[in-house]
């Protein structure tokens, strides 16, 4: 398995459900200071990244051919100030508690099905050795 591609797919859905963990955190952290004055909530890009990494080449037609050229180095999460300049409360909070809430709730799935997959992947492989 040293020259292999068997763990692309495992590899990705790594950094996917690494991704999701982070969001999680930016969560709590915009739930828990949803009373802070001039907060200003937080978010993770990473499907644009991953989007752009699987398809950035059009001449690849399958899935496993794009997930193999994915370097996923160059697939890191990364945390970012969301709507900087808009607030809504006069102190400059722009946490609606109700909408994280509900993207809380999104990204535990999110992962939940991540940790799946990958769970799934880990089988394929066993069974394949058997």
């Amino acid at each position: 398995m040293i020259n292999t591609n068997a763990f692309d797919y495992i590899n990705v859905l790594d950094k996917a459900a690494d991704a999701s963990w982070i969001r999680n955190e930016c969560i709590a952290n915009n739930i828990a200071n949803a009373t802070t004055p001039g907060y200003k909530r937080q978010d993770v890009a990473f499907e644009s990244e991953l989007k752009k990494a699987l398809g950035g080449s059009s001449d690849v037609a399958h899935m496993d051919q794009r997930v193999a050229k994915v370097k996923t180095s160059e697939l890191t999460p990364k945390a970012y100030t969301d709507l900087n300049g808009y607030s809504y409360r006069l102190d400059g909070n722009n946490v609606d508690i109700d909408t994280e809430n509900v993207m809380l709730a999104e990204n535990q799935l999110k992962y939940s099905g991540l940790l799946n997959s990958i769970d799934q992947e880990f089988k394929n492989l066993q069974m394949v050795m058997k």
